[in-house]
Formats: C-alpha cells, structure tokens, sequence
C-alpha cells in the first residue's frame, strides 16, 4: 500500500512538474520556430527549425548588440551581489552578537522598511541619486548594496548567526580571536549556505532588474539585458519573435546556472534560517 501510494505521489509530481516546465520548454520551442508560427500554435515542434535565430538576435540594435548588454549586466550584478553579501554579513553579525543602545528600536526600525512599498520612496530616491550626480550609472545599485538596505537578507544571516552557539565564540575568545577574527574564522565558514541563498537572491532580483535600470541608466550602451530585450521590441516595426525568444533563453541561463550550482546551499541556508514559509 505504501508502494503504490508513493508511486502515486511520483505521477503527480511529474505531471504537476511538465506542467510548469511546459512554458519554459515553450520559449526555447520558440526560438526555433517561424516568427509567423510562435504565437499561432502552443505546440512544440516547428513546421521548419529556424537555426539562425540566435546569431541574428544577438545582433541587436544598431551598434550595440547583446555583447554589450550581457557585458553591462555582470558589470551591475556581479559587485551588487559581493557588496549585499559583505554589508549585510557585517549588519547582521552586529545585531546577532553584541548589545548596544537602542538594538531593539533599530532591528524594528529595519524589519519595518520590508513592508514599505518600493513605490513610496522611488521619487525621493530619484531626487537624491540626482543631487549626487549618479543617474546614468551603476552607482545607485552599488551603494544600497554596500550600506545593506535589504533587510530581508540582514534578517536571514541574523536568524542563522542566532542558530550557531555562542559557546564557538567563547572558545575562539579564550583563544585569543577578537571580534573580526571570530565572524571571518569561525562563524563565516559555518554561514556559507546562508551566504549563499543571499547571493542567488540577489544574483537573480539584480539580474531581472528592469523598473529601476529603466530609470537610473539613460544611455543605451550602458543597458542592461532586460532594457536591451525591451530596446529590441520597441524599435522594431515587424518584431521578429523568434530571435527575441532566442535572446530571452540566453538571459533566463545565467539565473538557472547560477542557482543550480548552488542548490545545495541555497536549500540548507533556507531550512537552517527558518523561512520556507
């Protein structure tokens, strides 16, 4: 009985599993079809493969093609991936480990910026990035990322530093450690599947960025791969979808990439900290 209902169990996960998949499967399809064909049809073998979809989509919009844009994009993600995860590391060691004045009235201050809506402080923060001089730069990405702005990863590395016991720091202490010493020698070895889920975090969020690049980044050689799929629509008379497809499938690879790599820690940083919902 237990057999057959475990089998069971494996069906419907598989059913259920193609299904979301289908869409995915769907858009590489896609990529490979007629541009008359990709929307007149769900299924997914073309009538006619169309093999060149992909070099002629990387092409892109006059003299910047899809080089450029990828280019742009590890130039945006990569450092706002490296400065979240050191920021928020240091944040969260601070309210995980010491005591100071008013620690209780900050963390609350800073788990109340996760229910205020991006909406509310988009116009002042276009206001003051202006003031500064960083519109048309990667600048207001990188500095919230390097003064830890996201409290939902200062909270995940907080819950897990709360999770490793104190007694490590009191034996690195009588070792002579101090305080720097015992968060890179002790606590940041054991942190690395937290670490990790804030790098896929914000790897992924980055990467996908489109409101606020839209804003921030003016000039078109400094585009990002979601502003330069969204060029490519806007500036063509007769969209060929195929090739738009085709870039759209080499956009989503480096977030799949990225997270399948880590997938160990990304599952074990989530169940340690708490949050799977």
């Amino acid at each position: 009985m237990t057999l057959q209902r475990n089998i069971w169990t494996i069906v419907l996960l598989s059913l259920f599993g193609l299904l979301f998949i289908y869409p995915l499967v769907w858009l590489v399809s896609a990529s490979f079809k007629p541009n008359n064909e990709v929307f007149s049809t769900i299924g997914l073998i073309p009538s006619t493969f169309i093999w060149d979809s992909y070099m002629k989509g990387w092409i892109g919009i006059g003299k910047n093609s899809f080089s450029t844009f990828f280019t742009n994009t590890f130039i945006m993600v990569v450092p706002v991936v490296v400065l979240t995860a050191l920021s928020s590391t240091i944040v969260a060691y601070g309210f995980a480990r010491f005591n100071f004045p008013l620690k209780k009235l900050l963390f609350a201050l800073m788990m109340s910026t996760l229910m205020l809506p991006d909406a509310v402080i988009m116009i002042p923060r276009y206001i003051l990035f202006k003031n500064f001089g960083w519109l048309n730069t990667y600048l207001p990405f990188y500095v919230p990322a390097l003064l830890a702005v996201h409290a939902f990863f200062v909270y995940l590395l907080i819950q897990f530093f709360r999770g490793i016991p104190r007694d490590l720091d009191e034996a690195a202490v009588i070792d002579g450690c101090g305080s720097f010493t015992i968060l890179t020698k002790v606590l940041l070895p054991l942190a690395k599947p937290a670490l990790f889920s804030v790098c896929i975090f914000q790897f992924i969020w980055t990467w996908n960025e489109f409101f606020n690049a839209l804003i921030y980044i003016n000039s078109v050689s400094k585009f990002t791969v979601a502003l330069g799929l969204r060029m490519v629509l806007d500036n063509e008379g007769a969209v060929q979808w195929n090739q738009v497809m085709a870039m759209s499938v080499l956009t989503i690879l480096p977030c799949i990439i990225v997270f399948f790599i880590a997938q160990k820690y990304f599952v074990d940083g989530i169940s340690t900290t708490g949050l799977k919902g």
